[in-house]
């Protein structure tokens, strides 16, 4: 019966009616619906630590902390802050992600130049994130162009190795198809190496934004006036172990909204292709 239900109908024209496209709302709201579960079971959990400790000035639960985020939103006292952080993780992100898949590529297309640069790509991507910052400030002072290129300089390796590597598990067949029915360097980049890196550069995407903003705490933290980390080296100074917590939640929710309504979309653009 399965069979037969699935076979094309015929219209009253003798045309044939192809059987109608699965319905995908559903099973996107049932995600959805999971997704907000999963982040209720979290706060939970935070909730009933925090309630067995006992000690609210030391392990604030979310009754401590989420009231203070939600206050510092709507008076719109965190948003400056939170803006500075956000336009410092943009800027360092724009040029790691350039600098990076640039380096990536042309050490996964050329086995000479990476045999040459690979011991250097070690290096700099065991440098600790701490020793850049501070050289950074020791050379260029203590501004903007130094906390963003420190940022950036943290970022840069980490793309490289994850593009390097996905030039590498690229089907050489595609290319080589490709030269024989006379595409152009353009168009082969375009419609052959590029789709194959898109699930690789989201990849490096996800992995710089969750590194990027870390390491813009500890730059803010260090040597800025403004922004997430500086406000968090107030509240430590304070012993504000709350007020840590909100500032750093203000910017997991600006993170996770950059994961669900960007990162999340092109992810799925990128391998549609696989479906195909």
């Amino acid at each position: 019966m399965l069979t037969m239900a699935r076979k094309p109908q015929s219209g009253a024209g003798g045309g044939i009616i192809a059987p109608a496209a699965p319905v995908s709302g559903g099973r996107e709201w049932r995600a959805v619906g999971r997704t907000g579960l999963s982040i209720l079971a979290a706060l939970l959990v935070w909730a009933g630590i925090a309630a067995a400790l006992g000690d609210p000035s030391h392990a604030p639960g979310p009754q401590q902390v989420l009231p203070q985020l939600a206050e510092g939103i709507v008076s719109g006292r965190m948003l400056p802050d939170l803006g500075a952080t956000l336009l410092r993780v943009g800027a360092s992100f724009g040029l790691a992600m350039l600098a990076g898949t640039v380096l990536g590529i042309v050490l996964g297309l050329s086995r000479r130049v990476n045999d040459w640069f690979d011991p250097w790509l070690t290096i700099w991507n065991n440098i600790p994130a701490l020793v850049l910052i501070v050289l950074c400030y020791l050379w260029i002072g203590l501004n903007e162009t130094a906390a963003i290129t420190a940022v950036a300089l943290n970022k840069v390796p980490l793309v490289a190795v994850i593009l390097r590597e996905g030039v590498r598990a690229r089907d050489p067949a595609l290319s080589e198809m490709a030269r024989v029915f006379g595409m152009g360097f353009v168009a082969r980049h375009r419609h052959i190496l590029i789709p194959q890196l898109m699930p690789h550069l989201i990849a490096a995407a996800r992995a710089g934004l969750a590194l990027i903003w870390k390491v813009v705490l500890v730059v803010e933290f260090l040597g800025r006036s403004n922004g997430i980390g500086f406000r968090i080296h107030l509240n430590f100074q304070m012993f504000d172990i709350a007020g840590v917590l909100s500032w750093a939640a203000a910017f997991v929710c600006v993170m996770l909204a950059v994961e669900w309504l960007i990162l999340a979309p092109l992810s799925v653009r990128a391998n549609r292709w696989r479906r195909e």
